[in-house]
């Protein structure tokens, strides 16, 4: 098959998400008093309304309604206040009363929108196809400096419970594929979950991979889902056709089940779009159907055909009356809603003058923005950025390497990271240096300048101090010196070495370069 960059160039792809949340941070499920509890034993939260056995009424859990408004408020949504629970019927080991409860047509929440940023060489494809300039838009793609904006539709978010999970025995990575059978544990059966559908205003496998992540940011902010897909809290289902640059009329989609990672995300699209590409382009037919991305083998299989509505016989749930949302409800909810991470990047942007990349970065987790605001709060501005460049490399690499690594409760106050920055740009310390006195502050629970005091770090940058030792070096190598200035540049190195060494390490090097460059022109 041929490169995904290869095959967009011919064709355009459309893609629609289908991604659902469990909302974890409720205690029970949707319509019955079952614990919710990831790990418990199998089959242990039950009972039989979520078992579907006869004469079980469901009763709607009101913390779920305050959650998917919630969810709706945070991502554009107009809130419907009248809508109604359909049932959804499918014959599926995993769902018990062989229907699942969900809503039909009109869902709480309707007609939202989120946008995603694309950057660096992962945008080019798109805006050299458009041919826009920083600032023009077409369709629903801005030009901006980095990249571009994608703006994608919300068509929906609706309320449904989940069904249960399958244990596949036998198959690789416990998948389907291989499997000599499967078990069924019903604890999730029930549980509250909600479903978003995007427009199909998706056209690349990063598009759909940023949108993903963006809205897992958002979930996480509002606290309604821990949305871990590790565990299977958030799920994403991709629908993808093909038709050629230029067309207007869609293709047929194929739909990917229950994809569990951005990376799976992101790789089970591009294969899908080359697959089709190779199969339309050899003169034959896509197929609508659900497939399984198989992420050992690098490829998708087929499930089944796809089913259609009229498939599912929709109907009205006898047992559920319809919701009316009354305007103080919907008030109540707005007012829970937090600062989101789009406007406290915006915000960022503006107080401290941080790149838009940066902001970004910094308002992804509500620990990290908090830890920089603090470390802010009476800083000059000029600090922001050597701030922000520590929180996203030296802190983002220690919270990664270390999962019991919990910023708000570290040695590292912001205080003390405000103090390590001011060392560094000081040029009392050097940048490799202001490495180990991080480390140090973690694990030894001292302040910055303690940790240098005690170890002799700080840099010399007495200019007369330094000018002896300059002195001193480029007479002791008139070889080196004369092969310098017959223009063997990167003898420079081997100068600076040569002073820091005299200086046990302890020499300014932007001084000591900066003198050497003077004396050795």
């Amino acid at each position: 098959m041929r490169q995904l960059e290869e095959v967009l160039r011919d064709w355009e792809a459309v893609i629609g998400l289908e991604i659902h949340a469990e909302l974890t941070a409720l205690t029970t499920k949707m319509f019955c008093g079952c614990k919710l509890e990831f790990g418990a034993p199998p089959n242990t939260h039950t009972c039989p309304v979520c078992l579907g056995l006869p004469g079980a009424l469901p009763v709607p859990n009101r913390a779920a309604i305050e959650s998917i408004v919630l969810a709706g408020l945070a991502t554009g949504c107009d809130i419907e206040k009248r809508s109604m629970f359909y049932r959804k019927n499918y014959m599926y080991p995993d769902m018990p009363k062989s229907f699942q409860i969900t809503q039909g047509p009109i869902a709480f929440c309707m007609r939202g929108r989120l946008d995603v940023e694309v950057e660096g060489a992962a945008a080019g494809e798109r805006v050299e196809a458009a041919g826009l300039a920083p600032g023009q838009t077409c369709g629903n793609v801005v030009r901006t400096d980095e990249g571009y904006t994608a703006r994608i539709g919300i068509m929906r978010i609706h309320m449904e419970e989940d069904a249960g999970k399958m244990v596949h025995v036998g198959g690789g990575e416990g998948r389907i594929a291989g499997a000599t059978h499967s078990l069924v544990d019903f604890n999730r059966a029930g549980t509250p979950l909600i479903e978003l559908v995007t427009e199909p205003d998706l056209r690349t496998p990063e598009e759909a991979r940023l949108f993903m992540q963006k809205l897992r940011l958002i979930y996480k902010a509002i606290g309604i889902s821990d949305c871990s897909m590790e565990e299977g809290s958030l799920r994403c289902d991709g629908n993808v056709s093909l038709r050629r640059r230029g067309e207007t009329s869609f293709g047929t989609k194929t739909e990917l089940k229950n994809l569990n990672s951005f990376k799976s995300l992101h790789d089970g699209l591009a294969y899908e779009i080359r697959r089709q590409a190779e199969v339309l382009e050899s003169g034959g037919t896509i197929a609508q159907e659900t497939r399984h991305w198989n992420p050992s083998e690098k490829r998708t299989i087929v499930m089944r055909v796809k089913e259609t509505n009229d498939d599912y016989r929709f109907f009205p749930e006898p047992d559920l009356v319809p919701f009316d949302l009354s305007d103080d409800f919907i008030e109540r909810v707005r007012a829970k809603l937090p600062e989101l991470p789009d406007q406290v990047a915006k915000r960022f942007r503006k107080t401290y003058g941080l790149s838009s990349a940066d902001a970004r970065h910094l308002a992804e987790r509500a620990d990290v923005a908090g830890f920089f605001e603090r470390a802010m709060a009476g800083a000059d501005a000029s600090l922001a950025k050597p701030l922000a460049n520590l929180m996203l490399n030296d802190v983002a690499a220690r919270m990664n390497a270390d999962a019991f690594f919990d910023l708000t409760c570290s040695p590292l106050t912001p205080a003390r990271a405000l103090a390590l920055v001011k060392l560094t740009i000081s040029g009392d310390i050097s940048s490799s240096q202001a490495k180990d006195v991080f480390s140090a502050i973690i694990d030894e629970d001292k302040d910055p300048e303690a940790i240098v005091e005690e170890r002799g770090m700080k840099q010399v940058s007495d200019v007369e101090a330094i000018e002896a030792v300059v002195d001193t070096v480029i007479a002791a190598h008139p070889d080196e010196v004369q092969r310098y200035r017959d223009g063997e540049a990167k003898l420079m190195g081997f100068f600076v070495g040569q002073c820091m060494r005299q200086m046990r390490g302890q020499g300014n090097p932007q001084v000591i370069t900066q003198m050497l460059r003077e004396k050795l022109a």
